[in-house]
Order: C-alpha cells, then sequence, then structure tokens
C-alpha cells in the first residue's frame, strides 16, 4: 500500500477537523439572534421586504431574525459589513439589484461580489413600468420606439440617477430597440417621477409601486412592464418583451451569507426562507407590490447572480455610467 505524502496527510486532518467544526456549528442552530442586513434606508421595497420574510423566519427557526438599515454607497456600506462578518450564520444580507450592478459601477469595491458570498435564495423579483408623460405622440412601445428613431437623441428620459436600475433598463431598452434617448439623472427616484409627470421629462421607467398610483390618475402612461410576463396588477399593459422579443429586466432581491458558511447552515437558512416565501399571506403581500418570490436553492441563486452580473455590466458599459 502506497504511503500518502506528509503534507498530503495534514491537509486531509486540517479538511476533516474543518468539516468536524462546521457540522458543530450547524447542530443545533441557530442558538442566538440573527441580523439581517438591509443595505438601504427604511421604508423602501427592500427594508419592506427584509421584514416580511426577518418576522417568517423569526417564526420557523425560533430566534428571532433582526433587521438592521446600513445605507450608503448605493448598497456598498451593507454589503461591506456582511462580507467581513464571521461566516457563522447570524449575520445575512438582504441584497437587491444593485448587488449585481455595483460591480462595474464601481472602479473598485471592498469585497467581491461572487467570492465573499453564499447565496442562500432569490427571494423575489419586482418587474418595472415604462412610463410617459400624456403630452408624448406615442401610445405603445412600438410608437415610442417608432418616435425615438424618427427624432434620434431628442427624447429625454429621467432616472433615479447614474447607474440605478431604471437607468440601465431604458439603456437596455435602448440597445436592443437600437434608438438612443438622452438621459436626466436625479438624485433619488420621488424627484425624477415627480419631473415627468410635470412634463419636464418626457418618460421614466421605475418600479410598479411608484408608477401604478400616476398611470391610474391618468398623470402619466403605463405602456409596458420589464417582466417577461403581464404583471396580475396591472394586467392590461403589456410587457416590452411583445414588441422587442427577450427583453426582460427585473428587480432581484436575494438573501446572502458570507462566505464560508457552512453548508448544513446554509441549508437551514433556505428551508426557512422557502417556507417564509411560499406562505400565502406573504405571497399575495408581495403581490400588491407587483412582486414575486423566487424561493430557489443555493445553487440556482448563484448561477443567476452571476449571469446578471454579466447582464448588467454590458449596460452599464454602454450606459457609460460610473461611480468612485
Amino acid at each position: 500500500m502506497k504511503r500518502l505524502p506528509g503534507s498530503t496527510i495534514r491537509w486531509l486532518c486540517a479538511a476533516s477537523i474543518l468539516a468536524a467544526a462546521g457540522g458543530a456549528a450547524a447542530q443545533g442552530y441557530p442558538v442566538k439572534p440573527m441580523r439581517m442586513i438591509v443595505p438601504s434606508a427604511p421604508g423602501g421595497s427592500v427594508d419592506t421586504l427584509a421584514r416580511i420574510v426577518a418576522q417568517k423566519m423569526t417564526d420557523s427557526l425560533r430566534q428571532q431574525v433582526v433587521v438592521e438599515n446600513r445605507s450608503g454607497s448605493g448598497g456598498v456600506v451593507g454589503t461591506a459589513l456582511v462580507a467581513k462578518a464571521a461566516p457563522a450564520g447570524y449575520t445575512l444580507l438582504m441584497a437587491y439589484g444593485s448587488h449585481v450592478i455595483n460591480p462595474s459601477l464601481y472602479r473598485k469595491l471592498p469585497y467581491e461580489t461572487v467570492r465573499d458570498f453564499a447565496p442562500i435564495t432569490q427571494v423575489a423579483v419586482q418587474p418595472l413600468m415604462v412610463n410617459i408623460h400624456p403630452s408624448l405622440p406615442a401610445r405603445s412601445v412600438k410608437e415610442l420606439i417608432a418616435l425615438a428613431r424618427k427624432r434620434p437623441g431628442e427624447l429625454n428620459y429621467g432616472s433615479a440617477g447614474s447607474g440605478s436600475g431604471g437607468h440601465l433598463a431604458t439603456e437596455i431598452l435602448g440597445m436592443m430597440a437600437q434608438i438612443k434617448m438622452v438621459h436626466v439623472p436625479y438624485k433619488g427616484s420621488a424627484p425624477a417621477m415627480f419631473d415627468v409627470v410635470a412634463g419636464n421629462t418626457q418618460l421614466m421607467i421605475a418600479t410598479l409601486i411608484t408608477s401604478l398610483p400616476h398611470v391610474r390618475s391618468g398623470r402619466l402612461l403605463g405602456i409596458g412592464v420589464t417582466s417577461a410576463r403581464r404583471s396580475p396588477i396591472a394586467p392590461d399593459v403589456p410587457t416590452v418583451a411583445e414588441t422587442i422579443p427577450g427583453y426582460e429586466v427585473v428587480v432581484s432581491y436575494f438573501l446572502l451569507a458570507p462566505a464560508g458558511t457552512p453548508q448544513e447552515i446554509i441549508s437551514a437558512l433556505n428551508g426557512a426562507a422557502v417556507k417564509a416565501l411560499k406562505q400565502p399571506d406573504v405571497v399575495e403581500r408581495l403581490a400588491r407590490d407587483g412582486a414575486a418570490p423566487v424561493a430557489n436553492s443555493a445553487a440556482e441563486t448563484g448561477r443567476y447572480i452571476a449571469d446578471e452580473i454579466v447582464k448588467w455590466g454590458k449596460a452599464v458599459k454602454a450606459a457609460g455610467a460610473q461611480s468612485d
């Protein structure tokens, strides 16, 4: 029988010890309260979603899951905190769209978006809506594209800022439809929406929950949703994909843990989160905001994040967006 080299034996022993430690850590987990970091201010869609999921996970895991808001730099501050946390399952991240945009938007991040996190599940997706001011001579995505081609570089659109989801969703639309419009960035979605309602800008792509009050009042026209299927809360609004096949842009939410978190703990967290997202009251609550639960596996979430980084990277490059 061939003897193994001493270095190999030492590596195998170390691996066995780490595996045993991971198993021991998972036994009886969780034994203390957890915190779910939301890398944005209180009151927004990601904060609301985090609090819904955290409460249900508290009930399931029998330990409190406390939501903690750590906003700043487009989600970078809170995300960095989780990346540096102990990989023991007691600090989680409720990430959102900026998580897959920031790797292309920022020259340097204090973490590696894929390497430094362990996916738990994709929590939900939320489509956006293409809104135009009624004064614009278009009543559909097809007519908007025709108008933009007839008047290249004359139409303008507002967004919550350079590199925001609405900005990049419009750039992707422009790339796929081969049209060029002028971007007018604002410091937040509220002032951007105010100006398109006032007619100071001509269109804006924003979340359904932000768009629908203005559409239903007649102040704006909702001409397309950005998901692959029509939204249940706006079934009369066509998808953009009905005019531009293959167009799909949604805001995604992910539950992540620090890299190195034992697989047994990831599995326990995935089970609790998926159970929460499948409860009828949660599905109904998300639907009111135009969102839909995903509740997939950790592996599927990891693949989705990698694909989204590539997709949004192309949009950032096309838009010429950059943040320091």
